[in-house]
């Protein structure tokens, strides 16, 4: 499979979905965009390495990552997002210690933040992209983005719900569970208000 070089197009605030943020990704050579919804963290840490000169008083979480890894001679080679699973993006943080690869598993949005403050590239595989990605209208790009943010949450909360109506009660408690445990409150809050529905 062949990899795609990806560069950070920008981050929209979706003004109707609270709290939702598109990171917009656009492959190098090439017009397709692929938007990831972040939360509002990870979005901030991200901004907040775009704009260098923007300097928070004390270190945020990948701030004190990269400054970790320095320290231990770590150094962040690339990152690659590897796979696609009901609109999770997965992805991979590939370093380097005294000339030994590592391959780590990352949540993108963390990755994306510690590839700019290592200067690391950004890849992608040609069907994550043909699968996910989009082609924006020409024009205002934040009013594209947040179109196709809006989209996106829109799609998965169709298919979340579509999925739940399915579930017994037992398979969403165990759900709801696994959501938490993986961060993803958005899935958790849906799995919920469908748990409460049945009570």
């Amino acid at each position: 499979m062949s990899l795609v070089r990806l560069i950070i197009k920008g981050i929209s605030y979706s003004q109707t979905q609270n709290g939702a943020y598109a990171l917009i990704l656009s492959e190098v050579e090439g017009s397709r965009k692929l938007p990831i919804v972040i939360g509002a963290f990870e979005a901030q840490s991200i901004a907040i390495a775009l704009e260098k000169e923007i300097k928070p008083p004390r270190p945020l979480t990948h701030d004190l990552f990269k400054n970790f890894s320095i320290r231990f001679d770590i150094v962040i080679k690339q990152i690659i997002i590897h796979k696609l699973v009901d609109g999770v993006f997965y992805s991979s943080i590939i370093c380097e210690r005294d000339k030994i690869e590592e391959i780590i598993d990352a949540r993108t949005s963390d990755a994306i933040a510690l590839a700019l403050r290592f200067d690391a590239p950004i890849f992608t595989y040609e069907n994550i992209l043909n699968k996910a990605g989009v082609i924006l209208k020409s024009g205002d790009e934040n009013q594209d983005s947040d179109y196709v943010l809006k989209e996106i949450i829109h799609d998965q909360n169709t298919d979340s719900s579509k999925d739940l109506n399915n579930k017994s009660t037992e398979e969403l408690q165990k759900l709801l569970k696994i959501a938490v445990l993986k961060e993803n409150y958005e899935d958790a809050a849906l799995i919920r208000d469908e748990i409460s529905k049945r009570q």
